[in-house]
Parts: structure tokens; C-alpha cells; sequence
């Protein structure tokens, strides 16, 4: 990987958003260590390590599994991270489901994707992550309590609204560090997981979420930001 390059650590890169984002990066030459659930099968993320083998690594991880978590670690072990991004994310198969006919597995998965895993995550690699460092998670705007004023989505809401609950947890242990910590709510995207009727582009908005990234570092403390850098109601 290059000398010198601030190095980005993305969890869940394969495909959508943490794909884009990883290009984005390198295309402002960060250096980006991106993990797939399957390295052996072909993603956008191994044809970008192709084309800049100097600047992407790609490593193989599961979120849901804590094993692979603490596999992981083990082989980034001495890395320092400038950035630690958790992508990560799932939701139910028929998004606009009442929360009372939702199965227990599928809640169950939903939240161990959505919230078990990432919070796994950042208490796993905190320590790769310089004390100047940025720690970034993609939350939703239907993680916000204040603006639901629709209801369905109900356990993707759920789970997002959890997540920034355990990512608070999580800054105020963090408080006598000069890291940011970022939630991200992207906006509706047009991804695997967004759908085909999302109103925007991956690439109409991925360099807007990269420029708000960059323009927290050096910024201690936890924010729930929109792709504008606006403020989120919690």
C-alpha cells in the first residue's frame, strides 16, 4: 500500500455504498483495506483492487460472526487506521411489514447485521484507530425518532435507531479521545438495499458523504449528519 497515504479501514465494501465510497477514497488517494463476506467470489471491490493494487487490500469478513471479528483484528494487528467505516447492513425482506408479523429469525438477523455486528466492530478495531482518527457508521434517517412520521420500515427504524443509541453508548467512553465519531444518514440511495425507486444516484451522493468524512476529521466528538454534513434529530 502507498507510504504516507492515510490509510481507511471499510467494513462491508463489496458492492453499493461501501463499494463507492472505497472508490471514492482511493480516488483521493487514501489507501483502503475493504472486507467481503466471500473473497473467492468475483465483487466490484476485487475489479478495483485490480486496477490500484497499491492502494486496496481486501480482507474477508462476516459481521454477524464474532469469530471472524477477532480474525481480523489478529491479521490488522500493528495496522493504524485513520478511519474506521462500518457499512454493514440488511433489513426485512418486505420492508413495509407491521413489526408484530415479523418472524423472530428475521428479527433476529436484522438486528445482529444491523446492530450487534457494528458495535462488535468498533469495540474490535478501536485500537488500530489513531487518537486523531475518524470512527464512522451508516446509520439511516429512519433512525430517528423525531422524524418518524410515517411508521412501516419498522425493524430497519428499529435497528438503526438501537444503533445510534449503542453508538452514543459507545462516544461517551470515547469522550477523552480527540476522535470524531459520525453517523451517517446517507440518504434513500438507489443500492441493493434502497431499490430501484431511491431518488438518487450513488454517484450524485457518495462524494457528498466522503466530503462531510473528511471535514470531520480532527473534530472530537459524536454527530449525526445527513450527506450535507446537517444535523439528524436523534
Amino acid at each position: 500500500m502507498k507510504a504516507q497515504a492515510k490509510t481507511l479501514l471499510m467494513i462491508g465494501a463489496s458492492r453499493g455504498l461501501g463499494y463507492a465510497m472505497a472508490e471514492e477514497f482511493v480516488s483521493k488517494n487514501w489507501n483502503v483495506i475493504g472486507t467481503v463476506r466471500d473473497n473467492n467470489k468475483p465483487s466490484l471491490l476485487h475489479d478495483l483492487a485490480n486496477r490500484y493494487p497499491d492502494q486496496v487490500r481486501i480482507e474477508t469478513l462476516d459481521i454477524t460472526s464474532q469469530e471472524q471479528i477477532r480474525t481480523l483484528h489478529e491479521r490488522l494487528a500493528g495496522q493504524r487506521l485513520d478511519m474506521l467505516y462500518c457499512n454493514a447492513g440488511t433489513t426485512t425482506q418486505d420492508q413495509m411489514i407491521a413489526i408484530g408479523k415479523v418472524s423472530t429469525e428475521e428479527f433476529n438477523q436484522v438486528m445482529l447485521t444491523n446492530v450487534l455486528g457494528p458495535m462488535r466492530v468498533l469495540e474490535a478495531f478501536d485500537d488500530l484507530v489513531l487518537t486523531n482518527g475518524l470512527i464512522g457508521v451508516m446509520s439511516s434517517g429512519q433512525g430517528s425518532i423525531s422524524n418518524n412520521q410515517k411508521g412501516m420500515r419498522e425493524v430497519y427504524r428499529a435497528s438503526k435507531a438501537a444503533l445510534n443509541m449503542l453508538v452514543k453508548s459507545f462516544a461517551v467512553r470515547e469522550q477523552n479521545t480527540a476522535r470524531s465519531i459520525v453517523l451517517m444518514a446517507p440518504g434513500w440511495i438507489r443500492t441493493g438495499l434502497g431499490g430501484d425507486q431511491a431518488p438518487f444516484t450513488l454517484e450524485e451522493t457518495v462524494p457528498d458523504i466522503v466530503n462531510v468524512l473528511l471535514a470531520q476529521i480532527h473534530k472530537p466528538g459524536l454527530k449525526y449528519l445527513d450527506r450535507f454534513g446537517n444535523n439528524v434529530p436523534w
